[in-house]
């Protein structure tokens, strides 16, 4: 359940660990992929100069997958282009953001409503074992912080909906003025402003942005290879995705949440 794949760190001494949300700690956007693709597939579709609608199925789903854990704005840049390459003529991109967010909603207003309904568990909707990880960190003094590349209000009112709010000293997300935030930013302020050095620093996700951000100010770099739809086992994919990125270490979940930390903070030998 707990994968070593750079053994020599160093352990013991994180004072602040940074989350990603979707696929991290949240499931309510499982599935996100499933309404992205086809929505950007239709579009490309109506352009001039299209391939087949395989072809472009492929072309999208590389450069969707390639840009996940970036703020969303990214994908649709990414599209614009894209569509002009083929004779169209694409729409601004956040009005490409706002029609797949209202797709989106579609698909996850039931779950979102029933979270704050009391009508679904908190804990239903999300990665296994996570809300016991932020309770184990949080309960030795580390500071924790929330990052998603989805919308600021989005997330805000996701993590009240699972009840994740106290366990954070922070919680930030994507912005129309996307170049005011990003996961890179946020990490080299929580650096600059707490005086750490690098492994007194923890970044967990299931995306690449966190991993290499963390891995470029020297912290630790946990991939967090979920599968979304099962909730259980590993996602293949996202593992060797996360490995590539510079994860030191890859969990499938958080299931094993107390032995994920007692690694953490070098409270077992360290082991292949």
């Amino acid at each position: 359940m707990l994968e070593i794949i750079h053994p020599d760190i160093t352990r013991g001494r994180i004072r602040h660990a940074l989350f990603d949300f979707d696929g991290t700690l949240s499931l309510i956007r499982e599935g996100w992929q499933g309404v992205m693709i086809p929505l950007m597939v239709e579009w490309l579709l109506e352009t001039p100069d299209h391939e087949s609608e395989a072809g472009l199925h492929a072309v999208v789903t590389e450069f969707v997958t390639r840009l996940t854990g970036k703020q969303t704005i990214y994908q649709m840049i990414q599209l614009a282009e894209e569509v002009q390459k083929r004779g169209g003529q694409p729409l601004d991109p956040l009005a490409y953001k706002r029609i797949y967010l209202d797709r989106l909603w579609k698909r996850i207003a039931d779950r979102v409503a029933g979270l704050k309904a009391g009508e679904i568990p908190p804990d239903d909707l999300m990665v296994p074992g996570g809300r016991a990880m932020l309770e184990a960190l949080t309960g030795r003094g580390v500071r924790c912080y929330l990052a998603s590349g989805t919308d600021e209000p989005y997330v805000l009112d996701e993590a009240a909906a699972l009840q994740l709010t106290p366990y954070f000293a922070g919680i930030y997300g994507a912005r129309d003025d996307y170049r005011s935030f990003s996961k890179q930013i946020l990490i080299e302020r929580i650096i600059r402003e707490n005086g750490l050095s690098g492994p007194e620093f923890v970044a967990f996700g299931d995306g690449f942005v966190e991993i290499e951000d963390s891995k470029r100010v020297g912290g630790i770099a946990v991939g967090v290879a979920s599968n979304e739809a099962t909730r259980a086992g590993i996602d293949a994919w996202k593992r060797d995705r996360l490995i590539q990125a510079g994860a030191d270490l890859i969990v499938p979940d958080f299931r094993e949440h107390a032995e994920l930390v007692r690694y953490l903070f070098a409270e077992v030998e360290d082991r292949p």
